[in-house]
């Protein structure tokens, strides 16, 4: 078991450094599937949360149509909150970007 004593004389060890955003590695590369679900997670939060302050005020004021504003806001809130955390960039990959280019052209088989 520890003391007191023990507690107050060991240093205090310094948390790890993370990258900014969820779902982006530390050498700056997406994350891909876990970029996605970071994305999905604030526009989906951001709608919840939002929506549940405006039910809250449409309830104390009697109103409708504040829960809809609300959902709004927390949209474009989680796609602001994606965007600044660089989960939304358009980076090009080592494979580059083929879906710009059609259809594959593939041999005859």
């Amino acid at each position: 078991m520890f003391s007191r004593k023990d507690r107050h004389n060991s240093k205090p060890s310094t948390p790890r450094r993370t990258s900014g955003a969820p779902g982006v590695s530390d050498n700056g590369r997406d994350g891909g599937y876990n970029a996605g679900i970071a994305v999905f997670s604030y526009i989906v939060g951001g709608i919840m949360v939002w929506s549940l302050i405006g039910w809250g005020l449409d309830n104390l004021w009697g109103t409708r149509w504040i829960v809809l504003a609300g959902a709004l806001l927390g949209a474009a809130g989680g796609f602001y909150l994606s965007h600044m955390h660089g989960l939304t960039s358009s980076r090009n990959s080592t494979g580059g970007d083929n879906a710009a280019r059609g259809p594959s052209k593939d041999e005859d088989q």
